[in-house]
């Protein structure tokens, strides 16, 4: 271990759903690979003992994918159970003990955000907080005003390098591999700009609905759920001016630059949907107003990127489930062969999920006589999605205190001004139809010639030969 190596892993909500779904596979992997060997301490109210938060362990392991015994036995072994209402000091003197002579613990804070400040100032009161770490789920606040709050109340235990505001897209391979190809082939950088890119979009498209979560999606939204963080991270990724040095915090500062240069989003340049049969899930008010899809047009007040028109999109129950990125590229001031040629034609394609793909827009002349051509895409990568999972990768760098992948203060404060105007009910909300890709109100805030983009059904990937 080195010094910065959090010596132990504390997370609250333990009995929850994201820790069976997310954190305890993710701690498999980091016992599994990384060698983890710290005390592993879940804290909730459910009337357990340290046995039946095992079998809840174990039963969220059987449920994603086989674990050999070696791994098994070792975190089982590490595994405490801490159960007491999140109010009570002696949850948290109970905590303390189980803690040991740890004295640099990670708290993992898997909790609604009305219960961050209860349990801050317990940690703080009873001693867990001193050289500790804290990480906090999305969402982050609910607008501007509410995330200066809860960073206000953070402060006061925890300097501004000890917190860790997870988004679990920074921790997917693909987004990282957006910085990566932007900086590290020196022809893309030369065209990077408001001269050569005439527009970009980002689509989100799942074609889920909101299943189990009425109630939770139903006080959020498409736009706080994910626009203003996963769209608008994956927007300062694509962005962003490149890192000035090589220490961990200049590729967070030019991010807070960029987005601190986004035009404030207008209700104009908005548009809200809702699927068919989305009142009727469990959860969902009768008259619920909340949008199952958005979609925004903005602008980013740089040299770099003024007047060019960005798109977010994102929709539940659409054809297909896929995120992706289009950079499309500005036509010559004229066509040389006399063609009527989509403003689509020449871009660079890049997908996140579910499958990875980097795709290169370019025309080729058809065979014949005349100087026709007709539209390829030279695909530049595609790859499975065999990557480290995005919690274990973000866990394993919070133990180590390794902050790029998260998102700071000043970084969430610039993503909710971005948003700020258009919060609540700042639009109507159109109906569309299930296995559609949207109202086609969302057509209305497109430039003139521009059009949506759709992510196609992604291609089988052939086997490597042996």
């Amino acid at each position: 271990m080195t010094e910065q190596q959090a010596d132990a892993f504390v997370f609250f909500g333990a009995t929850g759903d994201l820790a069976f779904k997310q954190i305890f596979p993710a701690l498999r992997g980091l016992v599994r690979d990384e060698g983890l060997d710290v005390p592993i301490i879940g804290v909730a109210k459910a009337g357990w003992d340290l046995e039946q938060f095992r079998a809840r362990a174990k039963d969220s392991l059987d449920h994603h994918g086989p674990t050999d015994p070696d791994t098994l036995r070792k975190l089982m072994g590490l595994l405490r159970y801490v159960d007491g209402d999140y109010a009570d000091p002696g949850t948290f003197a109970q905590l303390r003990q189980e803690l040991g002579a740890a004295r640099r613990p990670l708290h993992y804070l898997a909790i609604p955000p009305s219960l961050f400040a209860t349990v801050v100032e317990g940690l703080a009161a009873s001693g867990c907080a001193a050289s500790a770490r804290v990480v906090i789920e999305k969402p982050f606040g609910h607008d501007l005003a509410s995330a200066v709050e809860l960073n206000g109340i953070l402060h006061k235990c925890f300097p501004e390098e000890a917190i860790f505001r997870i988004d679990h897209f920074l921790g997917k391979e693909p987004v990282q591999n957006i910085l990566y190809t932007r900086f590290s082939n020196p022809m893309f950088e030369p065209i990077w700009n408001r001269t050569y890119v005439r527009s970009i979009q980002i689509t989100m498209a799942e074609s889920i609905g909101v299943l189990d979560r009425g109630r939770f999606y139903d006080g959020t939204g498409a736009l706080r759920d994910v626009v203003q963080n996963h769209l608008l991270q994956v927007l300062a990724i694509l962005t962003m001016d490149p890192p000035t040095g090589e220490q961990i915090q200049s590729v967070r500062d030019e991010k807070v630059r960029l987005m601190k240069a986004v035009r404030p989003i207008a209700a104009a340049d908005i548009v809200r949907g809702q699927y068919a049969g989305y009142r009727s899930v469990p959860g969902v008010r009768p008259d619920s107003s909340t949008e199952t899809f958005f979609a925004a047009k903005l602008y980013i007040d740089t040299w770099r990127w003024a007047d060019v028109p960005i798109y977010l999109r994102t929709g539940k129950k659409m054809p297909l489930t896929a995120t992706e990125v289009w950079v499309e590229f500005a036509r010559p001031p004229r066509e040389t062969f006399a063609e009527n040629v989509k403003p689509s034609s020449g871009h660079m394609r890049m997908r996140i999920s579910p499958d990875i793909e980097i795709g290169l827009g370019l025309r080729v002349k058809e065979p014949g006589e005349r100087m026709l051509g007709k539209d390829v895409e030279l695909i530049l990568t595609r790859a499975g999605t065999s990557d480290l999972p995005p919690y274990q990768r973000l866990l394993g760098d919070a133990l180590r205190g390794i902050g790029q992948l998260f998102a700071r203060e000043d970084f969430v404060e610039a993503q909710w001004r971005v948003v700020a105007p258009i919060l609540g009910d700042a639009a109507p909300v159109h109906p569309y139809e299930v296995n559609s890709w949207g109202p086609r109100a969302a057509d209305r805030i497109l430039v003139a010639g521009d059009a949506w983009l759709n992510p196609a059904p992604p291609p089988p990937i052939a086997p490597v030969a042996k």
